[in-house]
Formats: C-alpha cells, structure tokens, sequence
C-alpha cells in the first residue's frame, strides 16, 4: 500500500513514510492509493475480539511495506503494539476501548475511557508506537518534534500518548479561552520532560493554520523533523476506523443486527477526522448506511453538505460544545479528494486559502449527499438534549454527545429511516460538568466544584482520569499571539537540541 497527496498522486510515500510525515510537503494530505487491497475480513468480524479488530484495520493500513521487518507474521505485530497501547488503559485490559449502550431506540458508543476520557485517546495511544516502528522500519535518526493544534481533546490525548517517548518531542497549541478549564488544566499540567503546550490568543482556526504554515515554510536544524497528531496524520486517522468495526461487531454479538444489515452512525464533527474514519470503514467493507454529520452553531459543514459551498468567511462562534468550535474543516479535504480528485481538490483548496471559500459541482455534491447527510444543534437545543435524555433514559451526556443525538433525532424522523443508528459519544461529561450542570438546572460553584457535584446528583462516577484535576499543578504557562508561533517553534527546538 502506497499513500498519495490529495493534492498531487505524484507524491507517493510508503506507509511509514507518511506517518513520519504527517503532512505531505505540498500541503495536502496523505490518502491510500486505493482501498482494493484494505477490505476488511468481514466474515471474520464476529468472532474477533475488539483488540484484534483494531490490530487487523492496522495491519490492513500499514503492514504492507517494510514496517515489522524483523517478523514475518506483521498481523501478530500489530497485535502487540495494540495490546501495548492499550492494556491496562481502558477498560477491561483495552478490549472495551469503545463499549456500546442502548439509550431509548439507539445505541450510544462511548469513546471516552480512556486516560483523557476523550475519543482522542483511542488513536492517540496508538500513534506514538506507529511512529516509532515507522523511524525504525526507514531507518530515521532524526528527532522527530510532533506539533499539534487542539479545540480541547486532541492536545491532553497527545500529551498523554507522547509523554516520555525517547527521540519525539511535542508541543500543543491550543485556543486561549477556546477550551474548557478541565480540557485546558489537563494540558498545562503534563508533565512529560519532552511536552510543550502553549496558548494562542485567537481561536482554534488561527492556531491550526499557524501549525500548517509552520510545516511548509519553517527552517529546520539538521536532525530534527516535524510530524503531526492531528488527524491530519494517517496513523491518528487509521485507529479510528477500528471503533466503527468494533461497534458493528458488538451489534452482532448482542443479537441487534444481522451480518449484511445496515447501520447509521451520527458524528458529532468539527475537523471532521471522526467522521471521515466511518467513511474508510464504508469503503473497506463495513455495511454503513448514512453518516450524519452534527455540527454545532459553527456550522460550516451542514451548510456545505446541503449547498455544496464551504465558507468560512463567516462569524466565528464560541460555544459550549468547544471541541468543534472550527471554521476549516482539515480532513474534509480527504472526502473532496475522493469525490473530485487530486487536480480538482488542490484547486479548492486554493480558493479556501484564497477567497476563504470553493464550490464544488451539483454532480460532485449529489454523490456527497449519497454518503453523507448532515444537521445541526446550538447550545439552547444541546441544553435541552442533556436535561431530556437524562430525565428520560438516565443517560448522562456531554455537550458534544448532545449536539449528536440532536441532530440524531430530528433526522431519524426527517428520513424516516429504521436502520440501527449509532451516536458517537466523544467526550465524558466530566469534561465539561459545568455546561452539563447548567443544563441539568444545577447549582455549583466554578468548573471544579462541578465535577463534584455533578458527581452528587446524578452518582455516575468521576473517571480516573479526572478524578483529581482540581489539584494538577500548572506547568505550562506560554500564552502567545498567532503570528509568533513559527518564532516560538524554532527557538524551542533549538533549546531542546542545545539540552
């Protein structure tokens, strides 16, 4: 399996290739060349444990050039590396990576057991050993420094995953007042000697955009490369797809479907990685009926996927729901490549770098809506959706998860559709407790004093992962303006080498 620019086929990279890379030197990013030879072994599906469902969507994605050298058998190494990354940080030893619920005529698959309790941490503890058997399979000696811009979850799973890892270095960029308190107190507490998070005075589109023009135009000492832990990066995108096949196998242990029915799956989107994943597990044999896209008041993708312009010339809007407070929706590039090809996608692209805007065809759009269809919630309809479903079906839900099953209801009773549906849950409620309280008609006293009594009144547990956030020291204080950013990169990465 080669991988290809989304912008220009003529950039090819073996698999470790691009995830030492991160992103492609043309800006675009890096897409497998075809899907033929990843189809997944779905008559196998239900019988395989979710550890080895994750390990064969890898082995499918990059066990195909010279990854796992030393071993014949890449399928058993890939095994390894989950159960290293897994074991012992989700539940049940890593097999409940992405347990499965029944809430009223649903299922809620929660993404958030792991040690961020946020989706996040599903790839991200994955990724920090693809990258280092990706340094050993090319024979890279470079210090590899892995620059990351978060909305609130990517950067404490980032941190979490990479702290510590000999030969990498990180550092996080996040919006200042763009996160939550707990989102951004589990950031600036890492205290991995190899992390660096700094706050951007802006949004999470200026911080996301600094880290991209750091990537193409930064002058780097001899020794060092950067990479990413956005879902920009293949190997963060891959181990996402897993979760959509493990779903569909717990459906069919349980007795909910039947191998061939089809299931709906609504995202909760912002840099629209989690959804794109649903789409790989479409194209690699999963039987996926539609993926709903469920934005928040920022909703430049709902507006994209019923009119066929993305705009982000447009208010920005900071909500309760922060992780998709996003106006450029980075792997939607993926789909347009997909859909329109390299030469089509990079002229796009061009006009959003440009004009802040493209329109794609009628034809184009109408075989995107075959695939996709999308909706929206603000933070009154996301209110009323926690305070509802936890009245009704005691089901406690962050403000993301809400945004989702919002937008889940409205369209089950739009289209009409009876197909198993599957809500993402990304986030714990524990992560924005203060939002969740407010919803509920609670009264508290600050974020911290939230999370305790959000814990009081509904008696779902704290996650261990939070269970003591209130008392993290602050270590990291950085807080820079956007244009400084490339700047601050360069001299610390000349600190770190001098150390």
């Amino acid at each position: 399996m080669f991988y290809l620019s989304t912008r220009n086929e003529k950039i090819e990279k073996t698999p470790a290739e691009a995830i030492l890379e991160g992103l492609a030197k043309d800006g675009g990013l890096y897409m497998p060349k075809s899907f033929e030879g990843l189809k997944f072994p779905m008559e196998k599906l239900e019988k395989m444990t979710s550890k080895q469902i994750a390990a064969k969507v890898l082995e499918l994605f990059f066990g195909g050039d010279s990854m796992f050298t030393d071993d014949d058998d890449k399928l058993a190494e890939f095994d390894k590396l989950v159960m290293r990354a897994y074991g012992g940080k989700f539940a049940n030893g890593g097999d409940d990576y992405a347990p499965i619920v029944p809430v009223a005529d649903a299922y809620v698959m929660e993404l958030y057991h792991g040690p961020t309790c946020a989706f996040k941490d599903v790839a991200l503890q994955v990724l920090p050993h693809l990258i280092v058997e990706a340094k050993r399979a090319t024979g890279a000696k470079d210090e590899i420094v892995i620059l990351t811009a978060t909305s609130g979850d990517t950067g404490g799973a980032a941190l979490a995953g990479f702290s510590d890892i000999e030969g990498i270095k990180i550092i996080v960029f996040y919006p200042k007042n763009g996160t939550s308190t707990v989102q951004e107190r589990q950031m600036v507490s890492c205290e991995g000697k190899n992390t660096c998070v700094c706050a951007v005075v802006g949004n999470f589109d200026d911080a996301q955009s600094g880290v991209k023009n750091i990537f193409s135009n930064l002058s780097l000492p001899k020794g060092v490369s950067l990479s990413s832990a956005n879902s920009i990066n293949i190997g963060r995108l891959a181990p996402q797809v897993a979760y959509y096949f493990k779903s569909y196998n717990n459906l069919l242990r349980e007795g909910k479907i039947k191998m061939g029915d089809k299931v709906n799956y609504i995202v909760p989107t912002g840099n629209f990685g989690d959804i794109l994943a649903g789409l790989f597990a479409k194209k690699m044999g999963l039987p996926v009926g539609k993926l709903v896209c469920a934005s928040n008041e920022n909703k430049v993708l709902t507006e994209f996927f019923e009119t066929g312009t993305y705009n982000k010339n447009r208010a920005f809007h900071v909500t309760k729901s922060p992780s998709m407070d996003i106006l450029i929706s980075s792997n939607l590039e993926r789909l347009i490549y997909l859909v329109c090809g390299a030469e089509k996608c990079a002229s796009y692209m061009k006009e959003l770098k440009e004009k802040g805007e493209y329109t794609i065809t009628k034809e184009e759009l109408d075989e995107i809506r075959e695939l996709i269809d999308a909706g929206y919630a603000d933070d009154k309809a996301s209110y009323e959706t926690i305070k509802a479903v936890y009245e009704k079906n005691g089901y406690l839900m962050d403000t993301h998860t809400a945004v989702a099953w919002n937008v889940y209801e409205k369209w089950a009773k739009e289209s009409g559709n009876k197909d198993t549906c599957v809500v993402l849950s990304t986030a714990s409620a524990y992560k924005f407790a203060s939002s969740v309280m407010t919803a509920l008609d609670k009264e508290f006293d600050g974020e911290f004093d939230a999370v305790s009594k959000l814990n009081s009144y509904t008696g779902v547990e704290v996650p261990y992962g939070l269970d003591d956030i209130e008392n993290r020291k602050v270590i990291h204080t950085t807080v820079l303006e956007k244009d400084d950013m490339m700047d601050f990169v360069s001299k610390k990465i000349t600190s770190w080498n001098k150390n």
